[in-house]
This record gives structure tokens, sequence and C-alpha cells, in this order.
């Protein structure tokens, strides 16, 4: 059992010796691998600590879902603001310049 513990750790060490030379040998693939792994990781956190801790506090209630209709009015009467400039725009006659 000696034996093989020794056979496998040479083999660990000659592989741990060979990888930084495989992995240079394929740039471009370990660049991808790392990017892929890195936004992999990244997102799982992001995950873990914004969006999943706003849901567990809406589903146990401590925050809320409010709906503010002094806002939302205004948000409308802005809209209608811009959809009326619009229609403004649309009926407006401009003198054609290229005519005599």
């Amino acid at each position: 059992m000696t034996k093989q513990k020794i056979i496998k750790s040479k083999q660990i060490k000659v592989f741990v010796k060979k990888l930084p030379k495989k992995l240079a040998e394929k740039a471009f693939l370990t660049f991808l691998g790392l990017f892929v792994l890195s936004l992999i990781f990244g997102s799982f956190i992001f995950y873990k600590y914004s969006i999943n801790q706003k849901t567990e506090l809406i589903e146990n209630g401590k925050i809320g879902l409010k709906f503010k209709s002094e806002t939302y009015q205004k948000i409308l009467q802005i809209w209608k603001n811009n959809e009326e400039q619009f229609e403004k725009i649309d009926s407006k006659q401009y003198f054609n310049l290229f005519i005599r």
C-alpha cells in the first residue's frame, strides 16, 4: 500500500510540473476556460448577495411591495406631455426650400 502511495505522489508531482507547460501551449483555451469560470463564480456571488437576499426579504414579509400612485401619476403625466409634443411635431408644416 505504501508503494501505491509513493507511485501516486510521484505521478502527481510529474503532473503538476507539466501542467504550466501544457496550459501555456494552449493559452487561448486556458484563457477562455478561466474567463468562463470567473463568470460563473461572479454570477453566483452576485445572485447570492444581491438577488437572493431581495427575494428572501420579500418572501419573509420584511419588505412589502408598495404601489406608489403619486409616482405613477407623475410618470403618466410625463408620458402624456411627451406624446403631445410628438403630435405637435407631426402636424407642423415646414416650408420646402427646394421648390421655387
